[in-house]
């Protein structure tokens, strides 16, 4: 048997496990979270980390301070506007476009981890927070939180993920309003567009809703779960019979698994399954 990763060293993110739940918390309170050059690359190697990780069964993704994200931090724009070394500009050209894929990659990690990842939202989730949250499968907030896609009001272009995501969301037509605009959404009509499953109450409701709705999921099929995933991240991106083709293939290679068993003799008992990893 193969000896369990070890957990990456992070100074930007708290990540723990407990019960199949990760925990993975932005951890800049000062910065009100921002998003800075080791963040980003922190959050791929804590998301792949999960991935690869069998007893991480589910995700949260939440913050520590007063606000899930304040966006990019705005230091790495001006590293990023700094010319190549070599001065040449189609170097520096050159140099960018490879900087925003790899920060796209980035936030593709949450999309990409296999395990169903929720987001736990309080206080601002701004430009950079949008393009996290949007990659999650599932996203909850507090009666404070607010959301902007603030990026055309430092006059650049939403590039990591939002502008693709946002749409499939909220719909077209918001979508587009929040970007064009950058005007704040609060809680309660982020839950009226769909953009969070569930606007709760109090921040104190908000840890332990979060809480319960990830330990419930980590009690279900391990393999389900991410096949669950899987196909609907696929069904998203592609036509009714591809989708369906796909389901196809998934299922007559993984349906006789041992979870079936287990639900199956759980049943017949009257007793809650007990999945292995």
């Amino acid at each position: 048997m193969t000896a369990p990763m070890a957990p990456p060293e992070l100074q930007t993110l708290r990540l723990s496990v407990d019960a199949g739940v990760a925990r993975l918390t932005l951890h800049r309170p000062a910065k009100a979270n921002a998003l800075d050059m080791t963040m980003w690359q922190e959050l791929r190697a804590a998301m792949g980390w999960i991935a690869a990780t069998p007893a991480a069964r589910v995700c949260i993704l939440d913050a520590s301070g007063g606000h899930f994200c304040a966006g990019i931090d705005l230091s790495m724009l001006e590293v990023l506007r700094s010319p190549d070394a070599s001065g040449c500009e189609g170097r520096s050209h050159e140099r960018l476009l490879h900087t925003i894929r790899d920060l796209q990659d980035c936030v593709n990690s949450i999309e990409r981890c296999p395990k169903p990842v929720l987001a736990s939202i309080h206080g601002a989730c701004v430009g950079g927070g949008i393009d996290l949250v949007t990659a999650c499968d599932l996203r909850y907030c507090g009666p404070a939180a607010w959301f902007s896609v603030k990026e055309i009001d430092v006059g650049i272009v939403a590039d990591v993920g939002t502008l693709q995501r946002l749409p499939r969301i909220v719909g077209e037509g918001v979508a587009r309003e929040m970007a064009f605009t950058a005007r704040a959404v609060d809680a309660r009509e982020a839950q009226a567009i769909g953009l969070v499953n569930r606007c709760f109450d109090s921040a104190d409701a908000l840890f332990e809703g979060v809480a319960a709705m990830a330990a419930a999921l980590a009690g279900k099929s391990p393999l389900a779960l991410r096949g669950t995933k899987a196909i609907l991240n696929h069904a998203r991106d592609h036509g009714v019979a591809e989708g369906l083709e796909y389901v196809a293939a998934w299922n007559a290679a993984m349906l006789r698994s041992a979870d079936l068993e287990e639900a199956l003799a759980a049943s017949r008992e009257k007793r809650a399954p007990r999945f292995g990893d």
